[in-house]
């Protein structure tokens, strides 16, 4: 059988998963008449609330005596890891671009990644069906993005096709007929080489991805680079630089055939598989033959740019809700992400209690955090901070800058560009980009971003798109204005009173209702200054047997302010932390008792 391995390339929301569903239809993967859930490829929970892909995830569909072996890459840039590994099992790409939005920054990252490896790309304008689609003007943005990112001629000269993945047509022309994805199908088979291998070579191929199975151990995903590989053959696994990591065998081999792994009995070079039977290989080794000495070359990963620090949850409300409260359990887990998550790193502290842990951003480490409290996890969590670097040659601190694309309505245009601006942001570029709305191009350091988010969607009531990625290296912009409120800080352990929180709610927006569990050092509310406060939520109303007109009315009590994990870790000072539990969020100082937050706080002035 013919092979193709091909990425699909798109910005979060642009439709590729939705588009992989409509290969699976009309590929003949389903009967007519089975139940098939919607983004299918989708599989894990938080994928399916978030409609995002976070995880890379490998998949074929049989065309006429042709196998196109489909990776599913994460649109966000966050996960941009899991996409440097997946690239190099591919030899073509399909970039998928909303007919409305047009290319985005994160489309703009994997793609750079992409042409830079030498893979030839097929552009399809999905949702061309949209009432505001502006498929033409899209595809020239997408040539000049290519010309913006080094393509060569080779590149350049790309297929295209306009296609609608929910309705499942695509076509080279807006004017052909709209049938099926039949000319996508037909196109890639035509446009994307077969796998350029060797089959009479010693078997070798580079692991990208890994995963723990309960009953089958590490499963190492890769694309087979030369030779052939059968169940049980002796094999050993050579690091990056060469050095011999174990000798194993292959015990259980799985090829992807629709959305399962099929165990087989042998694969041939071309094939992307999965190998089981090993207990040390990780990614980026090369699995081989015991008589290679040569590693396969491997992509470098981008460094992280975000760390946070992981610490045992130390409240006095310690314990309720979770079962795995102790620093080993959540060690082990943390080791256990990183083996599978190259952009991610974990190191000790001087504390013993606390890991730090470095990522590609605010969205990467949400994710790993709400992960860990769905399995049972209580942990505190700091503030994100940014990971600095000095110049090799000056000496100078650099730290990493972001681009960042803001799609808003005109009339919250400058509100928009004064904020960023005090960020220490740098306006790049600012243009029309049509039904009202303008597009602002930004440089921003990392750090004038953490916590952002939520303040852009007020002050654009709700209206505006902000996207960034990382961008390079720059010197430090220097210092940035922090948040300008103060706390409401709990002095004392019990359940939030409706009286006492009534009396306290001149002195700023609350973040409890009456029945919270408090206790000492705990952060329940903003102050409308710049100053901390403690306030006491548990005082209750002096009853007496002496009736006045007026003194017993119902108490109505403004809605609390709910925060989701990530406006949390956005929200809080480098003094303060999130506390995480499977049942709750809340934010409270690092330090309970109010001397030592006093004493902490002149030795820091």
């Amino acid at each position: 059988m013919q092979l193709r391995n091909v990425a699909i390339i798109a910005h979060v929301d642009h439709g590729k998963t939705t588009l992989v569903d409509g290969l699976f239809r009309q590929s003949g993967l389903y009967r007519d008449n089975q139940k098939v859930a919607e983004r299918a490829m989708d599989s894990n929970d938080l994928e399916r609330e978030r409609g995002i892909t976070i995880l890379a995830k490998c998949t074929s569909v049989d065309w006429h005596g042709t196998r196109i072996n489909i990776v599913d890459t994460p649109g966000h840039a966050d996960f941009g890891g899991e996409v440097e590994r997946i690239l190099s099992m591919v030899d073509g790409v399909l970039l998928l671009v909303d007919a409305a939005e047009g290319p985005m920054p994160q489309t703009k990252f994997v793609t750079q990644k992409a042409l830079k490896l030498g893979l030839r790309p097929i552009v399809v304008v999905n949702k061309a069906d949209r009432p505001d689609a502006r498929a033409h003007e899209v595809l020239d943005e997408c040539f000049d993005l290519f010309l913006a990112l080094d393509a060569n001629e080779e590149q350049l000269d790309f297929p295209v096709l306009y296609a609608s993945g929910k309705l499942g047509w695509a076509a080279h022309n807006l004017e052909d007929p709209r049938e099926s994805l039949a000319p996508l199908i037909e196109t890639l088979i035509a446009h994307v080489p077969a796998p350029d291998v060797t089959l009479d070579a010693p078997f070798r191929m580079l692991a990208t991805t890994v995963e723990a199975d309960p009953y089958l151990g590490r499963i190492l995903t890769g694309r087979i680079e030369s030779g052939i590989i059968e169940i049980n053959r002796p094999i050993r696994v050579l690091s990056r630089d060469g050095k011999t990591v174990e000798d194993g065998r292959a015990t259980k081999l799985l090829a992807f055939r629709g959305l399962d792994r099929t165990p087989v009995e042998r694969a041939e070079a071309g094939d992307i598989i999965a190998i089981a039977g090993l207990v040390k290989a990780n990614v980026a080794d090369t699995i081989a033959d015991p008589g290679v000495t040569e590693p396969i070359a491997s992509t470098p990963i981008d460094p992280p740019t975000l760390a946070m620090t992981f610490s045992v949850n130390t409240s006095p409300l310690a314990g309720r809700d979770g079962d795995k409260v102790q620093s080993r359990v959540i060690r082990d887990r943390l080791l256990r992400e990183a083996e599978g998550n190259v952009a991610l790193r974990v190191a000790e502290t001087a504390e013993r209690d606390a890991f730090e842990v470095s990522g590609r951003g605010e969205l990467q480490l949400g994710v790993l955090i709400e992960m860990m409290r769905r399995e049972g996890f209580e942990l505190s969590v700091s503030r994100p901070r940014v990971l600095f670097k000095s110049d090799p040659e000056t000496g100078q601190q650099m730290e990493p800058i972001e681009e960042v694309v803001v799609d808003v309505d005109e009339e919250y245009s400058g509100v928009v560009v004064e904020k960023i601006a005090q960020r220490k942001g740098e306006m790049q570029e600012m243009r029309p980009s049509g039904g009202g709305k303008m597009r602002l191009l930004f440089l921003c350091p990392t750090r004038g971003l953490i916590g952002y988010h939520g303040e852009f969607l007020t002050d654009t009531r709700g209206t505006g798109i902000l996207n960034r990625v990382f961008h390079s290296f720059a010197p430090y912009k220097g210092a940035i204005a922090a948040r300008r409120n103060g706390a409401l800080i709990s002095n004392g352990q019990g359940k939030a009173v409706a009286y006492a929180l009534w009396n306290l709610e001149e002195r700023g927006a609350l973040f409890i209702e009456p029945g919270a569990d408090v206790y000492s050092g705990m952060v329940i509310g903003e102050h409308s200054r710049g100053n901390d406060l403690d306030i006491n939520p548990l005082k209750e109303k002096q009853l007496t047997n002496i009736r006045a007109a007026g003194t017993d009315e119902a108490i109505r009590l403004t809605p609390p302010r709910r925060m989701s994990l990530e406006q949390a870790l956005a929200y809080i000072s480098d003094d303060e932390l999130v506390e995480v539990t499977p049942k709750a969020i809340r934010l409270r100082k690092r330090f309970l008792d109010p001397h030592e937050r006093k004493r902490m706080a002149r030795a820091a002035s």
